[in-house]
């Protein structure tokens, strides 16, 4: 699998290091309970098809992409720098 970073271009995935999905889910109570912090930390959704995730760019320029992948199929559909993302 190749993800094309915005700044050096496209490169191995060996470069990129996954951090995980993308997506920012409600964060318990500090009292919730240990179900609810057990179901935050350890129970994500697992669908096929398309994901943004977030990778870094270890070994090359540093950057943290949010890359669009279908995970069924590793197809890059499209990739982004945070930052820009963030604006």
């Amino acid at each position: 699998m190749r993800i094309s970073c915005p700044i050096c271009g496209a490169r191995d995935r060996r470069e990129f290091y996954y951090q995980g999905a993308a997506v920012l889910r409600d964060r318990p109570a500090p009292d919730a309970g240990e179900a609810a912090w057990d179901n935050y930390l350890h129970l994500r959704e697992n669908p096929a098809g398309d994901l943004e995730e977030l990778w870094s760019h270890d070994a090359g320029c540093g950057a943290w992409l949010k890359v669009t992948r279908n995970v069924s199929t590793h197809e890059i559909k499209g990739v982004e720098l945070v930052q820009e993302v963030a604006r």
